[in-house]
C-alpha cells in the first residue's frame, strides 16, 4: 500500500498522541515496590502492553482474582497523575494533515484513562478503542482490527502509528502499514509526528 491509498490511520494513545511515559514510570515504578518485583524490568515490559499482561509476566504464580486486584491498582495508580500529560510533539498537526481520512486511537488502557489522558492532552478521537473492547490486548491484533471494522476500512489500507514494539506486532498482525517512532522498526520510520504530519501531506493524504 502506498500513502496515497490510505484510508484510515489507527493510533496508539501513550507515547504516539499523548506523551505520558513519566506517568506512566511513576505508576509502575510505585506498583513495583508495592508488590516487591523489578523496577526496571517492569518498565522494560509494561510499555504499550495491557496492565493485566504485564501482571500476569511480572507475578505468574497469581491467581486470576489476585491478578485483576493487582491490575486493577496499577492503572489506579495512574488516573489522577495527569500533571505532565500532553499531546505528543507533531500530534495535532498531523490529525490535520488528514485531510477528511477516518482515524482512531486504540491504547491498551481503560475507557476512564484513556478519556482523562486525552483530555488532558486536548484530543478527542471520532473513535477510540480500549482493552475494554476487546478480549486480547497487544500484541494481539483484535484491537486494531476492531477499529478498521468500525471505520469500515480494509486492515490492509490502515496505517498503525505507534511507538512500542508489542503495537507494532500487533498492526503488523492485523496486516496493516505501519509508522513505527522512538527508534523502531516500521514501514515507516519517524522521528516524531512532523514527520508522519509531512509523508502525509506530501502524498495528498
Amino acid at each position: 500500500m502506498e500513502l496515497r491509498e490510505l484510508q484510515a490511520v489507527l493510533f496508539d494513545m501513550d507515547g504516539t498522541l499523548v506523551t505520558s511515559d513519566a506517568s506512566v514510570e511513576r505508576a509502575w515504578t510505585t506498583w513495583a515496590s508495592e508488590y516487591g518485583v523489578s523496577v526496571a524490568e517492569v518498565l522494560s515490559q509494561a510499555h504499550g502492553a495491557p496492565a493485566e499482561s504485564t501482571v500476569a509476566r511480572m507475578l505468574p504464580q497469581l491467581g486470576e482474582v489476585a491478578r485483576s486486584t493487582a491490575a486493577a491498582r496499577q492503572l489506579e495508580l495512574q488516573y489522577d497523575d495527569l500533571s505532565d500529560v500532553v499531546a505528543a510533539p507533531g500530534a495535532f498537526e498531523v490529525l490535520a494533515s488528514l485531510g477528511g481520512l477516518p482515524w482512531a486511537v486504540v491504547t491498551s488502557a481503560d475507557l476512564r484513562l484513556a478519556k482523562a489522558r486525552l483530555g488532558a492532552a486536548g484530543i478527542d478521537p471520532p473513535l477510540l478503542v480500549t482493552i475494554e473492547d476487546i478480549s486480547r490486548g497487544k500484541p494481539d491484533p483484535e484491537g486494531y482490527l476492531r477499529a478498521a471494522e468500525l471505520l469500515a476500512v480494509d486492515p490492509r489500507y490502515c496505517l498503525v502509528v505507534e511507538d512500542a514494539e508489542v503495537g507494532l506486532a500487533a498492526g503488523r498482525a492485523a496486516g496493516a502499514r505501519t509508522a513505527a517512532l522512538k527508534g523502531l522498526d516500521g514501514d515507516f520510520r519517524l522521528r516524531d509526528l512532523h514527520d508522519l504530519a509531512s509523508l502525509l501531506n506530501r502524498s495528498g493524504g
